[in-house]
């Protein structure tokens, strides 16, 4: 299994703390790089390896083979009971989403936010992705 997680910044959760345990030391985990082109892969890493600061201040690791994930935790700044979510703007995770789900459905996403973040109903367009 491959599963995405992002690097925290600002106020968001510490998905990292999974790492502490156990079950996860023969998972391989993935974090997302933003391109030249603000499209986004993700590429394995491991707790406590080199990471890069790219040009938004988001660590990120080596660049090495692209891999997909089969469980992807992804940031979210508001969400709503419809499974939609608002991100932070750039559309990165909707991009990927689109693009890698058309090719395999085995992707389950995950928002990561704090209660406190839920709305009645958030604004949508033809390219943002559902949650699982």
């Amino acid at each position: 299994m491959c599963l995405a997680l992002y690097y925290p910044s600002s106020f968001e959760l510490n998905v990292l703390k999974l790492l502490e345990n156990d079950y996860m030391k023969n998972k391989k985990i993935l974090l997302p790089v933003i391109g030249k082109k603000n499209n986004m892969n993700f590429y394995l890493w491991k707790k406590n390896k080199f990471l890069a600061i790219n040009r938004f201040g988001i660590l990120e690791p080596d660049k090495n083979s692209i891999k997909i994930p089969n469980l992807m935790l992804i940031p979210i700044l508001a969400f709503d009971g419809y499974k939609y979510r608002l991100g932070y703007g750039k559309g990165f995770y909707d991009r990927y989403l689109n693009k890698y789900l058309s090719k395999t459905k085995n992707i389950i996403t995950v928002g990561v936010a704090f209660s406190f973040q839920k709305h009645h109903k958030l604004p949508r367009n033809k390219t943002d992705v559902k949650l699982n």
